[in-house]
């Protein structure tokens, strides 16, 4: 039976691309680290920029700057040399300095779980907050990028356009435990077949109900 509502859409596309794309937040997460620490410096730089590119660089920066106590003593110019290829170099190194700092100062060197703590790091959103939550610490959270927003309007699950107040409305269709996963899951759908500029509906798992099969 298609859904009707906005909830049925969402908890359907959830129990859909659950099957198509198994696995937990953290195995479906393409950033590569091992530690919360980790995670967070990678996430501050794949902002406009491809995982890919952010896994050839973050390396180097963790061989050599493998805790926050240590990146919070790096030299700026250090910074920018390793992920200069992950482009706005500058301001990403400035942040990862800075954030190293606060998660020291404030949090002992450990970074912090809740969402209100992570946003007062530097670089970091509640997009990246909620990356953190999700795969790091197998918490609630459902960060929003351009891929979820392009496939939750195409479903029609939601006629926002903020991302705050498109996770707000997602949240009250998606169980806490499945927040994170959701998120990754449209993501992967997003690239792989339903994407900005020539949507694959003939091959999407969604089509049945989608009110934007074959539109572009």
């Amino acid at each position: 039976m298609r859904p009707r509502s906005a909830k049925g859409r969402a908890q359907e596309t959830d129990r859909r691309l659950q099957e198509a794309y198994p696995g937990s937040a953290r195995e479906l997460c393409a950033l590569t680290f091992s530690t919360p620490f980790q995670l967070l410096a990678a996430t501050i730089l794949s902002a406009q920029c491809t995982d890919e590119r952010v896994n050839l660089v973050t390396p180097f920066l963790f061989e050599r700057f493998p805790t926050p106590e240590t990146l919070a003593l790096a030299r700026q110019e250090d910074i920018e040399a390793i992920v200069h290829a992950t482009g706005f170099f500058r301001a990403k190194a400035g942040n990862l300095i800075a954030m190293a700092q606060r998660v020291c100062a404030e949090y002992g060197g450990i970074v912090p779980t809740e969402l209100a703590d992570l946003t007062t790091l530097a670089g970091v959103g509640r997009k990246t907050g909620n990356v953190l939550r999700s795969v790091a610490f197998d918490l609630p959270g459902l960060p929003v990028d351009t891929h979820v927003t392009r496939l939750v309007h195409r479903l029609d699950i939601t006629k926002e356009s903020d991302p705050v107040k498109i996770e707000y409305s997602l949240n009250e269709f998606v169980p806490p435990s499945n927040r994170g996963g959701f998120s990754l899951r449209l993501i992967l759908h997003g690239r792989a077949v339903c994407n900005a500029r020539r949507p694959n509906c003939a091959q999407c798992l969604l089509a049945d109900f989608c009110p934007k099969v074959g539109v572009r």
